[in-house]
């Protein structure tokens, strides 16, 4: 995109759905003359070049060079500013064919428009003032979405959440900068004394600024999900409870020692949390070569987990390296120790441990419940603003530093040529987020991780 990301008016093309046979596929273009040049591959140009936008058309793609018909489509048009893009685009609705879909492109081509860069219709979106750069980034995080609470959490960023709430911190300090550039600016006699400048909006920014950075360890979860192990010594139950969270028979139980000589996993919902769930190989002396592998997996799995699900046997009770693990980690957040097979069970079960059946469920919602609680600490319900950007967080981190340094300063009386210039710098990075202030090398980086088509 470094070569074409000034070429911003070029009309452009891309398949905006999956490169996959389907029943239907959205071929997308934009840019100036898009319109004129789409009319020139369409069974009916005349329609096209007098069409209003937000109109949607019936007709075929026509092969440039020979006349024939491509495909059979339905075709969208839009005219600037009133398009995805703010600019003139032509959206195709054709049949999901691999090598239809190539003829199209092939057609378009011909007729004067250029492959489209990764996420260069977002890039254009912005540039054009249809969204901002938290919006933008929200675009590729709904794509991506793991989950339906991910996918309403990015939907909420998309609404403009993040923008709303970095204006309200931006008016503040701006409204300080003023009082300052006015006492810089204007002498004391000009101005009746010296203006008060008080603390509040310094510490009020902070302290919004605070709640957004805090939001994104727990934004990075619902987006990019976690690792959960589960663990335990042999037919403690861990191969049934990893079918019971899939709701399928996908890991091989059986009373024999070893069963699981490697680990087994899957990506599952856990009330809203993307989390890869992995069935690891039963703790214990082996002799086998193959099952002696995959126990130290297992234990490299286990030292990574964001949480570690510890299985015992309810029936036989806790063996020696389950006391010991219990009695090392019962007050560590990142693990949870279960007490499996409480249908058969009739043992004391100690404090500290969950109850759970494999076989009848019992107790599964309560273990539901606190692996959401263990990883989050709160209730989501997908309406929350939280940030889930390294970028933006790296800006927000930026701005506090700036804005302790401004609240020190005036606390101290510095001079207020040094306060202004450390407020500049808080507001330079506020701006970066929602893409105020911009480089070249920052719009590269964002929208390069786009797929092609968004």
């Amino acid at each position: 995109m470094e070569d074409q990301i000034y070429d911003t008016d070029a009309p452009i093309v891309a398949l905006a759905t999956a490169w996959s046979e389907s029943a239907l596929a959205v071929i997308r273009t934009s840019g100036q003359g898009s319109i004129l040049l789409f009319s020139k591959v369409f069974s009916n140009p005349k329609i096209i070049l007098d069409s209003d936008g937000f109109t949607i058309h019936y007709g075929y793609i026509i092969e440039p060079e020979t006349g024939s018909n491509i495909d059979e489509v339905t075709v969208a048009v839009y005219k600037t500013p009133r398009s995805y893009t703010g600019q003139d685009s032509v959206e195709i609705f054709c049949h999901g064919s691999l090598p239809g879909i190539e003829s199209i492109i092939s057609a378009l081509k011909k007729a004067g428009f250029r492959d489209a860069a990764p996420g260069e219709f977002t890039m254009r979106a912005f540039l054009n003032g249809k969204m901002d750069l938290s919006q933008a980034e929200a675009v590729a995080e709904i794509v991506g979405s793991k989950s339906k609470q991910a996918h309403s959490l990015a939907l909420n960023r998309l609404s403009g959440a993040v923008h709303e709430r970095i204006d309200f911190i931006k008016k503040k300090l701006v409204d300080l900068m003023s009082l300052i550039e006015v006492q810089l600016d204007y002498p004391d006699d000009e101005i009746g004394g010296d203006i008060d400048i008080s603390l509040e909006p310094v510490i009020e920014a902070e302290q919004e600024i605070s709640k957004l950075i805090d939001t994104y360890r727990v934004g990075k979860i619902f987006h990019e999900g976690v690792t959960v192990a589960l663990a335990g010594g042999t037919n403690a139950g861990k191969s049934s409870l990893f079918n019971l969270f899939l709701r399928e028979d996908r890991s091989i139980v059986s009373e024999i020692n070893g069963t699981t000589r490697d680990y087994i996993e899957s990506w599952i919902t856990i009330e809203g949390i993307p989390v890869r769930l992995i069935d690891t190989a039963g703790l214990r002396d082996a002799d086998h070569p193959v099952e002696i592998e995959g126990i130290r997996r297992s234990e490299d799995i286990i030292k990574n987990a964001a949480l570690v699900l510890y299985v015992i046997d309810g029936v036989t009770g806790m063996t020696e390296e389950d006391e010991d693990l219990f009695l090392k980690f019962e007050n560590n957040d990142d693990y949870i120790f279960i007490w499996n097979k409480i249908d058969a069970s009739g043992l004391i079960m100690p404090e500290g441990i969950l109850p759970v059946s494999a076989v009848t469920a019992e107790g599964f919602p309560g273990l539901e419940d606190a692996i959401s609680s263990r990883l989050t600490g709160i209730h989501v319900s997908g309406t929350e603003l939280m940030i889930d950007s390294l970028r933006q967080k790296d800006l927000l981190l930026k701005a506090k530093e700036s804005l302790e340094v401004v609240r020190i300063s005036l606390t101290n009386n510095i001079s207020l040529d040094a306060v202004a210039m450390d407020l500049k710098d808080s507001l330079d990075a506020i701006g970066e987020i929602t893409g105020e202030v911009s480089s070249v090398d920052i719009l590269n980086n964002i929208f390069s991780g786009f797929c092609v088509g968004k």
